[in-house]
């Protein structure tokens, strides 16, 4: 299985409604480690290394209907695991 990085900036009603806590649960799900943290200009940005499967399934999950708040927009960006992270945490 190949190990990939996804970092995904989710822009809608997605702070101070749950999201990061929820997407913290669906990685863990997942076997994904990374953050997930509130940007300054509203969105969450959301970096997960694991199996490609399982960071295509996140994202996924992130773009569909049942998240905390209301997602507009998702864009992503994938690249080669680095392998410097462990669990998964709220920033």
């Amino acid at each position: 299985m190949t190990a990939v990085r996804l970092t995904a900036w989710v822009r809608g009603r997605v702070q101070g409604v749950g999201f990061r806590w929820w997407t913290r649960a669906r990685a863990l799900e997942l076997g994904l480690v990374g953050w997930a943290r509130n940007t300054d200009d509203g969105r969450v940005e959301v970096v997960a290394e694991g199996p490609e499967k399982a960071a295509g399934e996140l994202l996924e999950l992130l773009r569909g209907g049942g998240t905390p708040g209301r997602v507009d927009t998702v864009v992503e960006r994938w690249g080669e695991a680095r392998g410097n992270l462990s669990g998964f945490v709220e920033r």
